[in-house]
Parts: structure tokens; C-alpha cells; sequence
């Protein structure tokens, strides 16, 4: 599937009172932790979970190193650095070395700064294939009824482990925004059959206990 483009207009910082034309990609969904675990075990000899323990772990090695001061360099992905910034309330020293100078008590963490590696940049535009969007975003309209939607629902968590948002997006035909509310709204009027995992980005739909030998 090629991704989406547009044409944004930025001002010419060259020329004053002239704009010109950038692309820009189309963000059309996030691949999540869980979504991105699946698709490595299908390729690989590693779980599913084995690869979500390992990103989980990762990600607080990578947290510990940083709050050491140390910048975290991943082969093939990219530079990560941590920035600062003084806490809400407090004042900015003055280059002149009057008035108040800040202790380490009034500094944290503000973000983490990524820096793509030349690899990972060179690996995702052999990947890619651009095609320009409709200037008006097209509606994503279903071709099935609610209440096929909700069959398919079911009958996806008769024969799969879990769902995901972007899963059940493209199962129904319906844009992730759209998609996730809806999810939202079965689990709300079909508990019995439709259970979930996980908070927030990391939710996933399981099938309900109750719904165990049931039949799709």
C-alpha cells in the first residue's frame, strides 16, 4: 500500500512574502508495540511476548542509561539523547552571573531527542512508495452494517489470540478514529462476548471468558 502525500505551504525564509511548496507524509495510523511484536514473530523464532518482554526491557535500559548521562546509540535505528529544562516556577540564571543560580533541584528532564540513523533512513525510503492525497481526506465509510461489523468482530477473536484497533480498521473498513470508538462501544454493549487488555496505546481486544466455546 503507498503511503500519502500532501503539498504544505511554508514561507520562504529567503524571500519575505513568499511561500513555497514542501511535501509532507500523510500520518494515517501508529503502529503500536503489540502490532509491530506480531509481525516480528511471524518472521522470526521468537514469541510474541518474548519480543513485547524484550522492547519493554529495552526501553528501561535505555531510560537508566540516559539518566546517567549517557546518549543511547541503536545499530540500524538511531541516536537517543536526553534534554533539560528548569522545572515550572522557577527562574533562568542571567548569562552575567547575577541573581539566582540554579541547583540540580531545579532542573528535569524535559525530552528525549531521537536522531535517525543513515541506515534506518535509507532502509525506509527503499520501502516506500508515495502516492499524492485528494486535497479532501476521503471518508472512510464502511460497506458492512454495524451489526456485520460486530460479526466480523467476534469471528476474528474466534480465530485469533487478540485484536488490535488498526486489526479491526482494516477488517471493517473503517479509518483507526473511527474504528477505535466503535470498539469502544461493543465492549460497552457486548461484554460477553468482547473483553479487552492493556490501557491506553497498549489495548488490545481479547475474547470476552464468557465466550469460550462459543461458536463465531
Amino acid at each position: 500500500m503507498a503511503a500519502k502525500y500532501t503539498m504544505q505551504e511554508m514561507k520562504n525564509l529567503r524571500k519575505e512574502g513568499e511561500t513555497l511548496l514542501y511535501p509532507k507524509m500523510v500520518m494515517q495510523d501508529c503502529c503500536g508495540t503489540n502490532e509491530l511484536a506480531r509481525m516480528i514473530a511471524g518472521e522470526t523464532t521468537f514469541s510474541t511476548g518474548e519480543i513485547r518482554g524484550i522492547i519493554g526491557q529495552l526501553a528501561q535500559r535505555m531510560a537508566r542509561e540516559m539518566a546517567g548521562g549517557h546518549a543511547v546509540k541503536l545499530e540500524g535505528i538511531g541516536t537517543f539523547t536526553p534534554s533539560l529544562t528548569l522545572k515550572k516556577g522557577k527562574e533562568r540564571e542571567t548569562p552575567d552571573g547575577e541573581g539566582t543560580r540554579r541547583n540540580a533541584e531545579s532542573i528535569e528532564i524535559r525530552s528525549v531527542n531521537f536522531r535517525p540513523a543513515k541506515e534506518l533512513v535509507q532502509e525506509t525510503s527503499l520501502h516506500c512508495r508515495l502516492e499524492r492525497a485528494p486535497k479532501k481526506s476521503k471518508l472512510h465509510v464502511s460497506e458492512y452494517t454495524p451489526e456485520q461489523r460486530l460479526d466480523m468482530a467476534k469471528r476474528f477473536l474466534s480465530e485469533h489470540a487478540m485484536m488490535t484497533v488498526s486489526d479491526y480498521a482494516r477488517l471493517v473498513g473503517l479509518s483507526r478514529t473511527t474504528a477505535s470508538k466503535e470498539l469502544r462501544k461493543w465492549l460497552e454493549t457486548n461484554r460477553k462476548d468482547i473483553g479487552t487488555k492493556g490501557k491506553g496505546s497498549h489495548r488490545i481486544y481479547v475474547k470476552a471468558p464468557g465466550a469460550e466455546g462459543k461458536q463465531a
